[in-house]
């Protein structure tokens, strides 16, 4: 066991735990932050992404001893009263069915937005990939991400 501080949503907290424990795991059970879904473990659903220093990570795949000296933001922190542009998107597109992957869905869009504000229909395809709807919105997301972006 070790102690780490992470710098989480903008606060700084201790966690003592094994040097491989996955961020994930960190967030959920450690420092009690649910939004951050568990999806397939293996890095390749996208549920459990969050923002390693404005990077869209999947913190299911990321040790706490590759974090620590970063800054970490989970959908939590994205927006203290969810106006962040995708938030409110998301809304006006009505994109959620089960809702279960869409906090991993806002994270890799709104870092993808950060780093491309005016994308083609095209760019968001690709960069939206990665992450897997059981629900099939794949159309609504496109178009959130794509209103979003103006």
């Amino acid at each position: 066991m070790a102690n780490y501080t992470l710098d989480v949503n903008g606060k700084k907290s201790q966690v003592e735990v094994s040097e491989d424990t996955p961020l994930l795991w960190v967030l959920r059970d450690h420092l009690e932050l649910f939004g951050t879904k568990y999806g397939c473990g293996i890095g390749q659903c996208g549920a459990c992404t969050v923002h390693l220093d404005g990077n869209a990570i999947r913190s299911c795949s990321f040790p706490v001893s590759a974090v620590a000296d970063k800054k970490i933001t989970t959908i939590e922190g994205l927006s203290a009263d969810g106006t962040h542009p995708v938030q409110k998107a998301w809304m006006e597109v009505d994109v959620p069915q089960c809702g279960y992957c869409q906090a991993g869905q806002i994270m890799t869009a709104s870092a993808f937005l950060a780093q491309n504000p005016n994308p083609t229909d095209a760019e968001i395809e690709q960069a939206m990939h990665g992450n897997i709807c059981r629900c099939g919105t794949y159309l609504r997301i496109k178009k959130a991400v794509k209103a979003a972006s103006q």
